[in-house]
């Protein structure tokens, strides 16, 4: 890039737990997110991005990294990205960015203690300058005293005591089916002030240097509990049906997946979906918040914006509930990546991973290729030169190993069974072909294996 090239800014919009095809502008013409379709009117919206791990913190370790959480010993949330690995926070300081955040990190997710402003040591380390980290609403409900600025804030207004003795009640019932409303009026629930919050970052950051701002809701994530004055919109709204969880219908599936089934009836299935859909308006309402902070600064011709999620949520299929499973409810997420220089109004099947949003970001501000990671630039995507960009997705857990290609899934998890779907056929992988592929269940292990461990086992 040239030296008297104004470099963009960078706006990275994250959610927790949003599922690939609950978004409007996906097909989902049951629910309402209006500022998500204008940002994908004005660029390019990925229908098949996959997480590298359908679990928080390695899901964001590997994005931090560009590389497969695996490597980083990442394989379920008590995980800590280490401090001596590169991020590319770290690289776009190191350029000359401002790198700030506002929101869930999930990088040291075991120490539970943020800082008051969200500032702890540990984010300036990893490439924050200026950083508001949040807690996740699970985490700031499940201690006795504030761990970060969510919780100190709603001390200081009175409410958090009430919020944390809701949240002991939530997490006695069953997280994901104590689906009753907030106890929060609208503007202290947490997304609501993540988004405000950003918004107000936008307003007052000086324009002297460019500057990259990584925003992350902490819902839809359970427990679904929207403020009682968006969940109202939603009581009576007609929600897509749960894929099934009768006996025959899972018979293929690992035992480990069969026993974590909650057996919940299409009603209450019903209710978590109008919940969840609560949820990602007032995520929607916080995304308007802050592009129109951007369009105030007239800062929006010369920022390029990202919008992803983490990971899915199963939502009850196939009696499924949270995520740490490899269907497509949980692996898959929306993805749309907006700017200058990038065509608007575009839609692209091409098989893409999560963390390739780090070496994208890094090229759309000039920085050259970084060796030695797994992730991959969508640049040429972006650019109109290709449609394709990967030939598979891998993702990985505690539980299991997973390769994704543009028909086939096949899924390994430790000490179980293998299963085997084909996504052409079968788009609601409720028939398990392993047992009667043996080839191809060969072929893909071979394939997975090589994944795995390319570029070799330590780098």
């Amino acid at each position: 890039m040239p030296k008297d090239a104004k470099r963009p800014n960078l706006l990275f919009i994250m959610d927790d737990q949003h599922r690939h095809d609950f978004l409007a502008c996906a097909g989902a013409d049951f629910l309402r997110t209006p500022n998500l379709d204008r940002l994908a009117e004005r660029g390019v919206r990925f229908t098949r991005c996959g997480t590298n791990s359908p679990v928080c913190a390695p899901a964001r370790i590997g994005l931090a990294a560009g590389q497969r959480p695996h490597r980083l010993g990442a394989l379920d949330n008590s995980a800590f990205l280490p401090l001596s690995q590169p991020t590319y926070y770290g690289r776009l300081r190191d350029r000359g960015y401002r790198v700030g955040c506002v929101g869930k990190l999930d990088l040291a997710k075991p120490d539970p203690y943020n800082g008051r402003f969200g500032d702890r040591p540990c984010t300036y380390a990893v490439g924050f300058t200026h950083p508001e980290e949040c807690e996740g609403k699970m985490h700031a409900g499940n201690f006795d005293s504030p761990q970060g600025p969510y919780g100190f804030h709603l001390q200081e207004r009175g409410l958090f005591a009430k919020f944390r003795a809701d949240y002991k009640a939530r997490r006695a019932a069953g997280w994901a089916l104590a689906a009753h409303d907030s106890v929060l009026p609208t503007d202290a629930f947490e997304d609501a002030y993540v988004g405000r919050r950003a918004a107000e970052w936008i307003e007052r950051v000086p324009d002297d240097f460019p500057w990259h701002l990584f925003v992350s809701f902490v819902g839809p994530h359970d427990p679904f509990d929207p403020p009682a004055e968006h969940a109202e919109r939603w009581r009576d709204a007609a929600m897509p049906e749960a894929i099934p969880d009768s006996d025959e219908a899972t018979r293929g599936k690992p035992g480990w997946v069969r026993r974590r089934r909650l057996g919940a009836d299409p009603g209450t299935v019903a209710v978590t979906r109008r919940q969840y859909a609560a949820l990602i308006e007032l995520i929607d309402d916080g995304i308007g918040r802050i592009l129109d902070a951007l369009d105030r600064r007239g800062m929006a011709e010369n920022t390029c914006v990202v919008f992803a999620s983490d990971h899915g949520e199963m939502l009850g299929d196939h009696g499924l509930y949270q995520k740490q499973v490899a269907y497509e409810p949980t692996l898959r997420v929306p993805l749309i990546v907006a700017g200058p220089g990038i065509a608007g109004g575009r839609v692209s099947d091409a098989l893409v991973e999560l963390m390739d949003v780090n070496p994208t970001l890094c090229e759309l501000a000039g920085l050259p290729p970084q060796e030695n990671i797994d992730a991959r630039s969508l640049g040429p995507v972006l650019r109109g030169e290709t449609d394709a960009h990967r030939e598979a997705i891998v993702s990985t857990h505690r539980n299991f190993q997973c390769i994704r290609t543009e028909r086939h899934k096949l899924v390994r998890s430790y000490n179980d069974a293998p299963e085997l779907y084909d996504l052409a056929e079968d788009p609601q992988e409720r028939v398990n072909l392993a047992p009667e592929s043996p080839d191809l269940v060969g072929k893909l292990s071979k394939d997975l294996r090589s994944r795995l461990l390319e570029g070799g086992p330590l780098r």
